[in-house]
């Protein structure tokens, strides 16, 4: 029996300026993501939430909470960017530059800005990124810049993690 190894993510060494990576799983936002998105943030603008009140809006309809949008594009990403970061470093100029409504399938890519060295951390290097959203009809939704943390390869930190099993994997 043979070992296949799984994606493990790109190490610092592996992101290069300009590269653009369009992230691979699209998220239809529904209306419980939206109300329990609500819930958890405390978000107590009727916008989200209730229909009647929406209605009265140019949007007439309940827009999706601009912080889930966000959540998703930045969880879009992690498979491509960040699945061997350790620390965000900042979140710069997020605009949001359409509106989301349930029902919208939302997709993200990003394009590298920045990869340097750290200084302070040898086992690791500063990645540089602008992420944008799309929706199912390829209008950008939202978009920002983001800077992370992300292990080299080889870095002890990431060495290991899947632990020895006590038994072997049955047939």
């Amino acid at each position: 029996m043979t070992v296949q190894p799984g994606w493990t993510g790109r190490f610092f060494e592996e992101f290069s300026v300009g590269d653009v990576y369009q992230h691979p799983l699209g998220r239809t936002v529904t209306e419980a993501d939206n109300t329990w998105f609500t819930l958890l943030t405390m978000n107590t603008n009727q916008m989200h939430f209730n229909v009647a009140y929406a209605q009265r809006s140019e949007f007439a309809k309940p827009l999706v909470v601009s912080t889930l949008t966000l959540a998703i594009a930045v969880g879009q990403s992690v498979t491509d960017l960040t699945q061997n970061a350790f620390a965000n470093l900042g979140w710069d100029d997020i605009r949001m530059t359409h509106p989301v409504f349930a029902g919208d399938t939302l997709y993200s890519e990003s394009i590298v800005r920045e990869v340097r060295e750290s200084a302070s951390r040898p086992h690791a290097g500063i990645v540089g990124v602008r992420t944008r959203c799309l929706n199912q009809d390829g209008v950008e939704v939202c978009t920002f810049l983001r800077t992370f943390y992300v292990y080299k390869k080889g870095a002890e930190q990431v060495a290991n993690v899947f632990p020895v099993a006590a038994s072997p994997i049955a047939r």
